[in-house]
């Protein structure tokens, strides 16, 4: 296989982004809850206030994917704040194409993230991983991640956006939302 490039993304790579954003919940189930257009990506990533960045893995022309793409993989990731232990970064997603995946990319990608947290000082980098990904969770382990889930016992949970407005509304006992099985 010819030679990856790791780099950061552009404003023209948001529609292939999107699009392995969309392969990726289809990969975790969830391709229903994907809400974002790739105008929405563009907006939230290189508009005014931008909310996150990304990178992304290239290959070649000639070297791409069976329908043609050479942007295989991505990173996405932002900052966040550890009451505890300063500044981390939060690597939101991690995808590789099937494709490509066994030849050292998301390696490269995860690598590039924890560069750049580093690079601003972080002391840590978080994310999650569904319990049934036992290939993802077995690859972090590999690479030194600890799972606090076995740990410390952290949940992690989240507001809808329902339920969001219903708390800043200063609402309580609305119905959870049911949890995808």
């Amino acid at each position: 296989m010819a030679e990856v490039a790791i780099r950061p993304c552009r404003a023209e790579d948001c529609p292939q982004v999107v699009r392995l954003i969309r392969e990726l919940a289809a990969f975790e189930n969830l391709s229903e809850q994907v809400k974002i257009s790739d105008q929405d990506f563009y907006e939230d990533g290189f508009g005014k206030d931008p909310f996150y960045k990304c990178l992304v893995a290239e290959v070649p022309p000639g070297c791409g994917s069976q329908d043609g793409h050479t942007i295989v993989g991505y990173g996405l990731y932002f900052f966040t704040y550890s009451t505890w232990k300063g500044r981390n970064i939060y690597m939101e997603d991690l995808y590789v194409m099937p494709e490509f995946r066994g030849k050292g990319i998301g390696k490269k990608l995860m690598s590039a993230i924890a560069q750049i947290g580093l690079q601003h000082g972080c002391t840590q980098m978080r994310f999650t991983v569904l319990d049934w990904n036992s290939s993802a969770i077995d690859f972090y382990r590999r690479q030194g991640a600890a799972d606090l889930t076995a740990t410390e016992g952290w949940h992690f949970f989240r507001f809808e956006a329902d339920a969001m407005r219903g708390l800043a509304l200063g609402e309580s006992g609305l119905d959870p939302v049911p949890t995808h099985e």
